[in-house]
């Protein structure tokens, strides 16, 4: 689960991370009572808030450029902030689709000397969260490593101890702090770790961490990812969860129990099993097809839950076929024709649809499709299946 940059920053304040001054506007009523924090005379940084990368270089659908601006005085801000709220902003990692601006943050200017990256991951070569840190801040990180590696640092953390003395010193040194700032930057990775481990992140990260003018250490920006399997542990953090943030499908085969996540192919795929539904996505590109979403059932789906796994797939205009795989270990295959078949009547299917059916109960799920006199193909296997799909979109 993502959080906004303002939430991300609420979190780093509590921990003891230092961020800029700022206030969140979800209204344009809230404009004026954001930018009432401000003197009138004093830059204000004007950020759109969205789920995505690379902000400050998107360019909105009604023309104006960038998602993130410096506006010198408290009437500018309120223009910018006019131009950009309710507005679709597109970006490198949104897609062409693009992402509705429902927030805005107001935040307070900093005069920027220096900028570095910094962020907390979890390893799971290793299975210990890391530490990555590098002088080239303000950049994507992916270009850095590409370009630059030498210019990483990475520091892994047993589990058991935590972020030690010398480790925080240790990055410090790499990024060249000493004195004054080398003590901030201890209290400051200290923290974000702290943030880290205690609320179950999957990922923190400060991209750019800055050095302003008068020597302070500082998180321009903020990103938190956290472990959806560790949510009910935290309350407090399902809280800040944006729905208008996520795909709607995601969202309603969440409801359901189902693995759901969206991509941008025309074939659709309805397995049981994480490896296999992964296993099933890469057969199809290996035909010269390509998969329209990930979807994992589970192995104790029920009919009703096939049924709204096809209502999730159909409601994707880009799907043009779709491909049953299942391997009945727990999961019953009749079950799982029971629902393929209640779908099918209920939407009034005519999309080409293939089906493999393979292990518990696959014969009694063979003659419930057979006896439904269903328009459907089956596939002997999984090289078959997903031949037969492909040649039939295509």
């Amino acid at each position: 689960m993502n959080i906004h940059e303002y939430q991300a920053k609420q979190l780093f304040a509590d921990f003891g991370v230092a961020t800029p001054k700022g206030w969140a506007a979800r209204s344009t009523a809230d404009f004026d009572t954001a930018l009432a924090n401000f003197p009138e005379d004093s830059a204000v940084v004007v950020k759109s808030q969205i789920h995505a990368g690379g902000r400050g270089k998107g360019v909105f659908t009604n023309g104006y450029k960038g998602g993130v601006h410096v506006a010198k005085t408290k009437a500018e801000a309120r223009d910018v902030a006019a131009a950009m709220f309710g507005n679709t902003l597109v970006t490198k990692q949104t897609g062409a689709d693009g992402r509705v601006v429902q927030a805005l943050y107001f935040e307070t200017a900093s005069s920027i000397a220096k900028e570095y990256y910094l962020a907390i991951l979890l390893d799971r070569s290793t299975a210990r969260p890391v530490v990555i840190a590098s002088t080239e801040g303000g950049m994507s990180i992916e270009e850095v490593a590409e370009k630059t590696p030498e210019k990483i640092v990475k520091i892994h953390v047993d589990p058991a101890l935590g972020l030690q003395d010398y480790q925080k010193r240790t990055l410090g040194f790499a990024l060249g702090f000493k004195g004054g700032l080398l003590k901030q930057f201890t209290k400051f990775v200290a923290g974000l770790y702290n943030l880290f481990w205690e609320k179950d992140c999957s990922m923190v990260e400060v991209n750019p961490l800055a050095v302003t003018a008068d020597e302070r250490l500082i998180a321009l920006d903020a990103k938190v990812g956290f472990d959806e399997n560790a949510l009910f542990r935290h309350p407090e953090i399902v809280a800040l969860r944006d729905i208008n943030e996520e795909d709607p499908k995601e969202v309603e085969a969440s409801k359901h129990g189902l693995s759901y996540i969206a991509l941008d192919g025309n074939i659709a795929c309805l397995v049981n099993g994480a490896g296999l539904a992964m296993s099933t996505m890469d057969i199809i590109k290996h035909y010269g097809g390509n998969p329209a979403n990930f979807l994992d059932v589970g192995g104790s789906a029920s009919k009703e839950a096939v049924a709204a796994a096809f209502n999730i797939i159909l409601s994707d205009k880009n799907v043009r076929g779709i491909l049953v795989n299942i391997f009945g270990g727990i999961m019953d295959c009749d079950v799982i024709a029971q629902g393929i078949v209640g779908a099918a009547r209920e939407t009034g299917l005519q999309l080409p649809l293939v089906v493999r059916l393979e292990g518990n109960n696959a014969a009694a799920g063979k003659e419930t499709l057979a006896a439904a006199a269903l328009s459907l193909v089956s596939g002997d296997s999984m090289a078959d299946a997903a031949q037969k799909i492909v040649k039939l979109v295509a």
